[in-house]
């Protein structure tokens, strides 16, 4: 029976393999507001850059520098034996690849949206899709006994890929600071720019700091969104509109729920706009997106502003 992406994610652990690893943090300047907000219900995350750190302080399909794409298209193509199948020009293999990722990239990032204002988001699983669909021009295989069908394939070969394009971890105390606020009563979700691994890849990088309760003890499932979903990204309105229809259906309103992020113009904003309490996570340079003249106006400034996230425990009033 064809692995799950949690199964296979575990199945590459029993491997061994080296991953990249992310930079120390770079401090940065700011002072904490993290008095008591009365009345909230739920916490909404934001995940890389947010809970997850990457040495580029969000999710990019184009880390600098280059050569961290190249390896990690190098390593993709052997791992998946993809290199007899492939259209093939002089020099390493990666560089018969690299052309058509970038390619396959903006052809989907031109995707129109459904509605105007909304921002189109790429799927590195639609990606790799179409490059597989090129593979089985010149009579590519794959074992389907443990990758499935071409859809589990491509979305295996994506978290494979992804993995060594950004290494991931969690910043210190986040589990702490995640269970002290499930316990409390007080839910949690994500909302973020994601794809259909990030779930996986966020519990798994929670596991590595502490033992974890069951997933949804920590996340409630009806409050994660992922820009995946939607085929649209943060800043898009409708983004933001779906997840407050969701936290209608779960009888919350949206100033009972808080959205935490290390970024103000795409992520705080919209989600002030929409009537949310919001977080801003001001701990390292990287990542951190906060311009002067939007941390100023009342209209778009956090209603918080944390220097370390555990200090979301005193936010909520658990702390």
């Amino acid at each position: 029976m064809a692995l799950t992406i949690a199964e296979y994610a575990e199945a590459l652990d029993e491997r061994h393999l080296l991953w990249p690893k992310v930079p120390p943090p770079q401090a940065v300047k700011a002072r904490p507001f993290i008095e008591f907000l009365p009345g909230l219900k739920v916490v909404l995350w934001d995940v890389y850059g947010t809970l997850l750190r990457t040495a580029d302080g969000k999710f990019t399909l184009f880390p600098e520098p280059e050569i961290r794409l190249q390896v990690a298209l190098e390593k993709t193509i052997q791992e998946f034996n993809m290199w007899n199948s492939m259209y093939r020009k002089p020099g390493p293999p990666w560089q018969s690849m690299i052309q058509q990722y970038r390619d396959y990239a903006e052809r989907l990032s031109m995707v129109p949206t459904k509605l105007k204002g909304d921002f189109t988001d790429v799927s590195l699983v639609d990606l790799w899709s179409a490059v597989i669909d090129r593979l089985f021009d010149k009579d590519y295989k794959y074992d389907q006994s443990t990758l499935g069908t071409q859809a589990g394939l491509a979305e295996k070969v994506a978290f494979f890929f992804h993995c060594n394009l950004q290494g991931t971890e969690v910043r210190p105390g986040t589990v702490r600071a995640l269970t002290t606020i499930a316990d409390s009563g007080c839910r949690q979700g994500l909302l973020a720019d994601g794809q259909s691994f990030t779930l996986v890849q966020v519990m798994r990088a929670l596991n590595l700091q502490e033992p974890l309760p069951p997933m949804t003890n920590l996340f409630t499932p009806a409050f994660n969104l992922f820009s995946y979903q939607m085929a649209i990204r943060k800043p898009s309105r409708s983004f933001y509109q779906q997840a407050i229809a969701q936290l209608a259906g779960q009888g919350i309103e949206p100033h009972e729920a808080i959205h935490v992020s290390c970024r103000l113009e795409t992520d705080l904003v919209p989600a002030k706009a929409v009537g949310m309490k919001t977080a801003l996570l001001a701990c390292e340079k990287k990542g951190l997106e906060a311009p002067q003249e939007l941390l100023k106006d009342p209209e778009t400034r956090p209603d918080r502003l944390l220097t370390d996230i555990s200090q979301i425990t005193s936010i909520v009033g658990f702390g």
